[in-house]
């Protein structure tokens, strides 16, 4: 009898994990959900600058226009017939997001306004034109 005794002992002594990874995944679960990643356009650019440019916090759809006329989004060169399609694919990660045309200040004024154009026809009415800050 005493050997029973002491074999439940040594049973009942480990420590049960699975709880605690359960909560660990779930907290993992809940943070990979709710987070929003910024996308880039991928490309530099030298923007105008604007005495009254502000700071918008809800740009998550970038797009970047070069003064060589390239159409950069999420990190890739784009033609303008795929500039509609490429923003709606990413408005489904952010329905509320807005787009924010980065456009170098030597780009051709044409290739903007098609640029924001399409971003409109894609359903987003928040579109907005980056400049950089006038006061140093």
């Amino acid at each position: 009898m005493r050997m029973r005794r002491h074999h439940q002992q040594d049973e009942d002594t480990g420590i049960d994990l699975t709880p605690m990874l359960d909560v660990v995944f779930i907290m993992l679960i809940f943070f990979i959900v709710t987070s929003s990643f910024i996308r880039e356009s991928g490309v530099e650019v030298q923007r105008p600058q604007a005495e009254t440019a502000n700071p918008q916090d809800k740009g998550n759809i970038l797009i970047a226009v070069t003064a060589d006329g390239q159409i950069w989004m999420d990190k890739q060169s784009v033609d303008i017939r795929s500039v509609r399609a490429h923003v709606e694919r990413m408005r489904v990660d952010q329905p509320e997001g807005a787009v924010v045309v980065q456009a170098d200040k030597d780009a051709r004024t044409g290739l903007v306004v098609q640029v924001m154009d399409q971003a409109r026809l894609a359903g987003v009415q928040d579109v907005a034109l980056a400049a950089g800050s006038g006061v140093n």
